[in-house]
């Protein structure tokens, strides 16, 4: 008998997904615990197994469309099975209409990712390219991600290359066979910009989804959170001879992020009412400590985390920080090591800012904020000397930290990073 395989909710705060790759298709035999497909989540892209053997009769989700969760995926039985019944009966009658792999059809105008839209007031200038831009007749380029990623490497216009696979989709072969033409267009970038002189153009890209995953929850906390920032400056010296000595031993490698993570840990093991979460009708108290690092990622920003921060020793600690945003920007996380945070920290030194304020990650109760470390004059011992100076603000959450508390807790990181050894006590 066919049973039907619902799109499945991959995370807590998951309501839809998109399905990034089938890794069958209809009419292939399929076995339980075999891939099947990989779901785009609002955290990560997933690898998604059969839980019965048979043979794919229908895929209800398109490459690249979205879903809600537990509606119908895909269906899997006998081959030659009559499921039009069992569709209907799913609340799918309007999918009936034909089991086999259905006819290239357009793509819906809700298109993912995966598309590149260009307003159609710029057709002339787009459409004077050397090579047809592969479109639907409206504008819209239709990119595999990983077609998408290769250009985005090789400075390819979209807009030159034509596409093979299915309704005219660039894919990754176009992308490797690709020949340079006489044309114009942006490089280094996953949008076509159409550069006419007096046209006026826009580019619609979709959002992802996790991009709307963070478009709801930085709103949220933004929206009803009273934050409020705590400022700090921090002289880096013995932080930066540390390091060197640390990294000089040829075991060990950490960065100055690592550092900062370390400090945060042992400083709130000091400052237990930092280490809170607001959940409602109470102040949860974290007696574990589990950091929280954000990480930039193509679609937006992830925040990995490290359990029990403080009890990891250097190498550790750097190791797996290292480990999780290598695979956060492969979208290889998986859900769980994203959840659970009780603190966490958001670096943008190595971008060159100095200094920033973020956004609190709810249920927690703050998130630090750190800048570059600065080559500027200081006042030692009453002159005036070069110095080595790094700014951290700390944003807080009204309704569960208070500026004395706060204030306590950015004193004592401040004295860690100032003298590291106290990061060994």
């Amino acid at each position: 008998m066919a049973e039907i395989v619902r799109m499945p909710k991959l995370s807590d705060t998951m309501t839809e997904g998109v399905v990034a790759a089938w890794h069958k298709k209809v009419g292939d035999a399929v076995k339980e615990g075999e891939l099947l497909a990989e779901i785009e989540t609002d955290k990560a892209t997933m690898e998604f197994e059969s839980f019965y053997d048979g043979v794919l009769l229908h895929i209800g989700v398109e490459k690249g469309s979205a879903a809600p969760v537990n509606s119908v995926l895909a269906v899997i039985g006998k081959a030659g099975e009559d499921i039009k019944a069992l569709l209907a009966d799913a609340g799918g009658a309007a999918l009936v209409a034909e089991t086999k792999k259905p006819d290239p059809a357009p793509v819906k105008t809700e298109a993912p990712k995966v598309e590149v839209a260009v307003a159609a007031k710029v057709e002339p200038a787009v459409v004077a390219a050397s090579h047809a831009a592969p479109s639907n007749g409206n504008g819209r380029i239709f990119v595999s991600p990983l077609a998408r990623k290769m250009a985005e490497e090789k400075g390819i216009n979209l807009a030159t290359v034509s596409g093979s696979g299915e309704n005219h989709r660039i894919v990754k072969k176009d992308i490797e066979n690709y020949t340079p033409a006489a044309s114009s267009g942006a490089k280094g970038s996953n949008v076509v910009y159409a550069a006419a002189v007096g046209v006026e153009s826009y580019t619609d890209v979709p959002n992802s989804q996790m991009r709307k995953a963070i478009a709801r929850t930085l709103s949220a906390s933004k929206f009803s959170a009273p934050h409020f920032y705590l400022k700090m400056e921090v002289d880096m010296e013995n932080a930066m001879a540390a390091r060197e000595a640390i990294n000089a031993d040829g075991d060990v490698k950490i960065s100055f992020n690592d550092m900062v993570v370390k400090a945060v840990a042992a400083s709130l093991r000091r400052h237990p009412k930092v280490n809170a979460d607001w959940i409602g009708d109470a102040i949860r108290y974290n007696n574990h400590i589990h950091v929280g690092v954000a990480v930039a990622v193509e679609d937006g920003l992830v925040v990995p985390v490290v359990k029990f921060t403080d009890t990891k020793g250097f190498a550790q600690l750097g190791a797996e920080i290292k480990d999780l945003a290598a695979r956060a920007k492969t979208k290889k996380l998986q859900p769980q090591e994203m959840e659970g945070g009780t603190f966490a920290v958001s670096n943008l030194g190595m971008f060159g800012i100095e200094d920033f304020t973020s956004i609190i990650n709810p249920p927690n109760g703050c998130i630090l904020s750190v800048g570059q470390i600065k080559s500027t004059p200081v006042v030692k011992n009453g002159a005036i000397v070069p110095g080595h100076v790094m700014k951290l603000s700390l944003s807080c959450d009204h309704r569960v930290v208070d500026g004395a508390v706060g204030s306590a807790f950015l004193k004592t990181l401040k004295e860690i990073l100032e003298n590291p050894v106290k990061m060994l006590v």
